[in-house]
């Protein structure tokens, strides 16, 4: 349990707190005083979060117990400041090879769960007059890669329910933000490899050799810490006049400028750069940069 306790103390509810960002992001909170509820589908979390942090069990994709949670939180606190819905994982693979069934799953987590969970928040927050939802999003929202596409049209989705949700909410005294890295250093890489076990189309062993033995998963070197994700939600959560976006990073600034560019030069650049981070990735190993 945090030492935050008192009653005056402001309360976030964060969710794939067990690990990476979410961890990050519930001591970066704790670290500033913040009563700080850390969830995640996988119990227990880990015991330096446990004692600092109130742990508990929530599967975004159930809706009953996105509603229990919520109400425990109100009743042992009387508020909610601040929802960040960090919870999500990517199925790789060609669109064409990636299961129908896999791809619903994790577009219930990365979009549908956040919107159950934003339901359950906001009553409390519209009648409080204040609140902040602040929803762990990616660049690839904005710039689709070949092997992550059904993972990108997840964020994209997101990318597009938080703007929704901003516009609806002006006026209300909730505040709606996206942060949105590109790679970070986690283990969402190796969970998604982990998920490639289906029938291959032959057609992409390009696209497989790149999600495999590339950078289109981890990012290498380009990949930022998740510490320095948890400081711009934290940033979106207490800044006076919250943005509406937060990259995080040069690489991430840079995949947005690359957005306005047409598809013709957008995607030689995809294609270009999962052929080349093989290369780059064998090349950073032998340099013993690993």
């Amino acid at each position: 349990m945090t030492d935050a306790n008192e009653s005056t103390a402001p309360v976030a509810l964060i969710t794939g707190a067990a690990s990476g960002i979410g961890a990050a992001t519930a001591a970066a909170f704790a670290d500033r005083g913040w009563r700080v509820y850390a969830t995640d589908v996988e119990t227990p979390l880990p015991e330096a979060l446990r004692e600092r942090c109130t742990c508990r069990e929530l599967d975004v994709t159930d809706a009953e117990q996105c509603r229990t949670v919520v109400e425990q939180i109100v009743a042992e606190t009387d508020r909610i400041d601040a929802l960040v819905n960090n919870a999500g994982y990517a199925v790789p693979g060609p669109v064409e090879d990636v299961d129908p069934e896999d791809a619903r799953r994790q577009f219930d987590v990365l979009v549908h769960g956040v919107a159950t969970l934003c339901r359950a928040v906001l009553p409390e927050m519209r009648a409080a007059g204040r609140g902040r939802i602040v929803n762990v999003s990616s660049v690839l929202g904005m710039s689709a890669v070949p092997g992550l596409g059904t993972y990108c049209a997840g964020k994209a989705a997101l990318e597009s329910l938080t703007d929704a949700l901003r516009i609806e909410l002006r006026g209300t005294g909730v505040d709606v933000s996206l942060v949105e890295p590109a790679w970070v250093d986690t283990g969402f890489a190796d969970g998604a490899r982990e998920r490639l076990d289906g029938d291959r189309n032959d057609a992409y062993e390009d696209t497989y050799a790149a999600l495999e033995r590339g950078w289109v998963l981890e990012g290498g070197p380009l990949a930022a810490d998740p510490e320095a994700v948890a400081e711009r939600v934290v940033a979106a959560a207490t800044a006076a006049s919250p943005r509406a976006r937060y990259p995080v990073g040069a690489f991430a600034h840079f995949v947005r400028w690359t957005h306005i560019l047409p598809a013709r030069v957008q995607d030689p650049i995809q294609r270009w750069f999962g052929r080349a981070s093989i290369a780059a990735n064998r090349l950073y190993r032998l340099l013993g940069k690993t």
